[in-house]
């Protein structure tokens, strides 16, 4: 049966919402194509019609969660004076920790990337955009991709570290020195 193309569209739409949420809060291979497919309100057999392969699916994927992530920090950003400290306060804090599915592809994601030679490159051109980004809005002068380089590697490898540790009061340690290390570069 053939849907409309704005239904097939919609739909389209929900299976990459879902696919970049669940992939952020459960890796690649912990979030299988019926469980995607559930989450979006679809069957499983409804999938080919919009993806060839699960591979497929993530590529999207990943410039969905890109998307996602990065339009919330631009937003964050312009309603601040200092763009800086807004992506720190925003990237650096227990709330993103505790929210992988709505957070950073690149913390949640960077090690199951560097695995999947599809992903890395539609990964690659959404960190290189992020450190364009960066450099652009933080107006500093000197150096400025190897500073945006380093707060980025800082700031994903914090986020990352900050989930992974079990003890409470060190994630939040974790999170709360690199802001403050971060901050007076």
């Amino acid at each position: 049966m053939r849907y409309p193309a704005g239904e097939t569209a919609e739909k389209h739409e929900r299976i990459l919402d879902e696919a970049a949420r669940l992939f952020r809060e459960r890796g690649f291979a912990g979030a299988g194509v019926a469980d995607i497919m559930k989450a979006a309100g679809l069957t499983h057999g409804a999938f080919y019609a919009h993806f060839g392969s699960k591979n497929k699916l993530e590529v999207e994927a990943i410039g969905r969660a890109f998307e996602q992530s990065g339009a919330a920090l631009e937003r964050k950003m312009d309603r601040s004076q200092n763009a800086r400290s807004a992506f720190l306060d925003a990237y650096l804090n227990a709330p993103h920790r505790d929210a992988p599915g709505r957070g950073c592809a690149m913390a949640a994601l960077a090690p199951e990337v560097a695995r999947e030679p599809a992903v890395r490159v539609a990964f690659t051109i959404h960190v290189k955009n992020m450190l364009s980004m960066m450099t652009r809005r933080f107006g500093w002068k000197r150096n400025d991709r190897k500073k945006a380089i380093h707060t980025l590697s800082a700031a994903v490898g914090a986020l990352a570290l900050a989930r992974a540790v079990d003890d409470p009061e060190l994630s939040n340690e974790i999170l709360e020195s690199v802001r403050e290390s971060l901050g007076s570069i």
